[in-house]
């Protein structure tokens, strides 16, 4: 029988909220924690894989008992993961392995514990990183998984526990709906019940949103939603899906994304992603209606987000908003706004020169995507700011990357800097 790994962690795209930074954590376990596994010969599996008909909780619990060794990624500060980790240290004495992307400053009771750090660079991981941190991690599991040694803080505080059976866990859930046993919850999924896992949905949802089928990926999202209702990062591509796909007609899809921002309590928001979606819609709500309401809502999400985040994707909307609302504004008001939108992508200038050259001191290498947006964001702050000979290079730098980034992404910055211009050829403030 297989040596099993199970991981605990976040599914998806998931805040740190004391930086504010995104991190997509299945790249972490994709690239990462499944090859490691893998390497040292462990069966790995996360929650999102499991095959089960009941509650979640009962597989879940099962795994956490029984696993031979668990990796914990507690990267963002994730409530769940802290929890199954607790659960994992009262249970079972040693063979657990804690990990987490290198920024993150650990709660008290966890200080003294030993973690294995990575850097994660939010939107993905350096390849060298991936190669380290796989390697170390596969040799600790193997390491651990040979010799017991307590790594529980709960045996080695507190003398002479003796760890559960597996029987007592049986009869604390058996009051819950009946689920598979847990070498049923492991195995692949051509040997399991023909219903999808959630990562199963999730991937299938993922590649729909890559090859712009909007449709689909509503539908997939919409079922993911109804599994995991709490899941903020599903709801946020259900968003992303649902006003991209113009169905039944584009304002209808943008008023249902907007119902669907509003269950997410974003007037008390600090989530910078919800308060993106926010600009998003609101903006393009503006463009149909030419409703001042949704062009005030669109630049206070992204005032808001500037300010938590201070990060270049908000920085270039919100001076793009207040130019917007400079031309639909006179006197005092129109100059206030064009102003602010100067000062805004000075400071924008900034934010993306600094990350440049923080990881090239490191150096790091900066994924394509998010290279493109640095570029494309620097090519249209310089068209902002005046100066259309850095704004020609820098959109020239963008284009030439290798391999090409995805058309949409062309096409999105070309049509907002399009849409600058025009704004931009009547100006409320006169220099001479």
């Amino acid at each position: 029988m297989p040596k099993t790994c199970f991981v605990v962690m976040g599914f998806g795209v998931k805040t740190d909220y004391t930086k504010p930074k995104t991190f997509n954590l299945d790249k972490t376990y994709r690239n990462i924690i499944k090859p490691a596994a893998k390497d040292a010969g462990f069966e790995c599996v996360r929650a999102d894989e499991i095959v089960q008909s009941g509650n979640i909780n009962v597989p879940m619990f099962e795994q956490l008992l029984n696993a031979d060794v668990v990796v914990a990624d507690v990267s963002t500060y994730n409530c769940n993961a802290f929890y199954e980790l607790g659960v994992r240290h009262a249970l079972r004495p040693f063979t657990t392995i804690i990990i987490s992307e290198d920024g993150l400053t650990f709660p008290f009771d966890v200080a003294q514990i030993s973690v294995k750090k990575y850097h994660h660079l939010g939107e993905g991981i350096d390849s060298e990183e991936v190669d380290r941190m796989r390697q170390e991690l596969s040799a600790a599991m193997t390491l651990i998984a040979a010799n017991a040694t307590n790594d529980s803080p709960v045996y080695t505080f507190v003398k002479n526990l003796t760890p559960p059976a597996l029987k007592a866990l049986a009869a604390a859930v058996a009051p819950l709906p009946a689920a598979a046993p847990a070498a049923a919850a492991a195995r692949s999924l051509s040997d399991a019940d023909p219903s999808p896992t959630i990562s199963v949905l999730m991937q299938q949802a993922e590649d729909a949103l890559d090859r712009n089928n909007f449709i689909v990926a509503k539908a997939l999202l919409t079922e993911l939603r109804k599994m995991m209702p709490n899941e903020l990062w599903v709801t946020h591509k259900l968003v992303l899906a649902t006003y991209k796909a113009k169905v039944p007609s584009e304002l209808d899809a943008l008023t249902e994304a907007c119902n669907l921002l509003d269950g997410l309590n974003a007037r008390d928001s600090t989530d910078t992603e919800t308060l993106g979606l926010i600009q998003a819609v609101h903006k393009r709500l503006w463009n149909l209606t030419q409703d001042r309401h949704h062009l005030d809502k669109a630049i206070w999400s992204s005032e808001k987000a500037f300010y938590l985040k201070n990060d270049y994707y908000n920085g270039i909307n919100l001076a793009y908003l207040y130019n917007v609302r400079a031309s639909a504004s006179t006197g005092a008001d129109a100059i206030a706004d064009f102003v602010l939108a100067e000062r805004t992508r000075r400071r924008v200038v900034d934010v993306c020169q600094s990350l440049l050259q923080s990881d090239a001191d490191a150096g790091r290498k900066i994924d394509n995507d998010t290279m493109y947006w640095i570029l494309a964001t620097l090519a249209e702050a310089w068209l902002g700011l005046g100066d259309d000979a850095q704004a020609q290079s820098f959109a020239a730098k963008a284009a030439a990357l290798t391999p090409p980034p995805p058309q949409w992404m062309i096409d999105s910055s070309r049509d907002q800097m399009e849409r600058l211009r025009k704004l931009l050829a009547t100006r409320p403030l006169q220099t001479t």
